[in-house]
């Protein structure tokens, strides 16, 4: 988290501990004056209305609320909904369920770098299609999808549009209006504030789009979110959307600058490889596979030095194939082998040095061990 960041959100654990419910009071007052400042300040970031803001526990249920608060309230209309392979988990277990309720969801597939086809996404409209879920960018390699492109897709025949902007949000330009995009999901911890605050944007107007709840109780958000709300987790994220408007294109040039840095150097390695379209992804996530490398064994001995991760940190327990680079058609053993790197807003040229100098180092023992191994065998 940035310190600036926690040093907003203090007061309202401590002496501001007011309920934004709570209208009867001046510490109900404070906190709903506090939440709807933060609320000013998320919308800000991606060119929406305050009002368009609901505030969620995180990216997962603002995703949860999109997808089946959109397959619920549109349900007469029709039950078809458009998504792809390489989506997040929430995305993808959310079209799960819609399918184990009644609908039908198309998946597409991607290139092999990770980009979808539009022709494909516009043959597959049908005429019970409410719904396209395509991600902003990807979370493990970075890709950036045609949002603009899939938008007039869904302009063209009538049908709403979401996004998961939960990497996108706040490192690169997003702008709903722009994009034309009718909801949007995004998380505070993505931005360098707490976990466990996120929202869904929802267009008002043109055309104005409405969800069904899916947890109730006292009607808070509008309607579409029941529950006290997260009042420092709020204010938090209010203050890190403003930080990231703030550094962004500083923030961005200089990360790619370090990203580009490290992958120059690690790419010096033998039989190593970034995965994803190198031209269209985000400024401070890479992808790199290395051959003759077990993925498992070699995290083990990256200690606590270097901390890096095989994928999402949704599904990061598994020892399964990455389904973002298996969708890409990137074979199992070089997908158990690829790593997920990110950069962020604290690190600093000394960091790069030492972890391009720390991988190359780590690979060459480990596969000499490897060797000896096969050898011994």
């Amino acid at each position: 988290m940035d310190p600036k960041v926690l040093e907003t959100m203090l007061p309202y654990f401590l002496e501001k501990f007011g309920n934004a419910a709570s209208r009867s009071h001046v510490y109900g007052w404070t906190a709903e004056e506090a939440v709807d400042i933060a609320r000013e300040q998320v919308a800000e970031l991606i060119g929406a209305h305050a009002t368009e803001i609901v505030f969620t526990s995180g990216a997962t249920e603002a995703i949860n609320l999109a997808i089946k608060g959109a397959f619920e309230h549109y349900s007469e209309k029709g039950n078809h909904i458009i998504t792809c392979v390489t989506e997040h988990r929430a995305v993808l277990d959310s079209c799960a369920w819609v399918e184990q309720n009644g609908g039908n969801v198309t998946y597409l597939p991607v290139a092999q770098n990770g980009l979808i086809d539009l022709e494909k996404l516009e043959r597959a409209i049908t005429k019970d299609t409410i719904l396209i879920s395509i991600l902003y960018a990807n979370n493990e390699t970075g890709v950036l999808q045609p949002v603009a492109d899939v938008s007039n897709i869904a302009k063209k025949h009538d049908i709403l549009f979401f996004t998961d902007a939960t990497q996108a949000a706040g490192k690169i330009p997003v702008n709903v209006n722009d994009d034309g995009i009718d909801m949007l999901a995004m998380s505070a911890h993505k931005l360098y504030g707490p976990k466990g605050t996120g929202a869904l944007y929802v267009r008002k107007k043109n055309p104005k789009v409405t969800v069904s709840s899916q947890i109730h109780g006292g009607g808070h958000e509008k309607n579409m979110r029941s529950g006290t709300l997260n009042v420092p987790g709020i204010v938090g994220f209010g203050k890190a959307c403003e930080l990231s408007m703030q550094h962004m294109d500083a923030e961005s040039r200089f990360l790619k600058q370090l990203r580009d840095q490290l992958e120059a150097e690690i790419l010096l390695i033998s039989g190593t490889h970034v995965n994803g379209c190198v031209e269209k992804r985000l400024p401070h996530i890479s992808n790199i596979s290395f051959q003759n490398v077990n993925g498992d064994q070699l995290l083990l001995e990256l200690g606590t030095d270097v901390a890096i991760s095989r994928g999402s940190a949704c599904s990061s327990v598994t020892s399964k194939p990455s389904h973002v680079l298996s969708a890409m058609d990137i074979p199992d053993a070089l997908a158990l082998s690829s790593f997920r790197i990110s950069l962020g807003r604290f690190t600093a040229p000394a960091d790069i040095e030492f972890s391009a100098n720390f991988f190359k180092e780590i690979v060459a023992k480990h596969r000499t061990a490897m060797h000896i191994s096969t050898v011994n065998i």
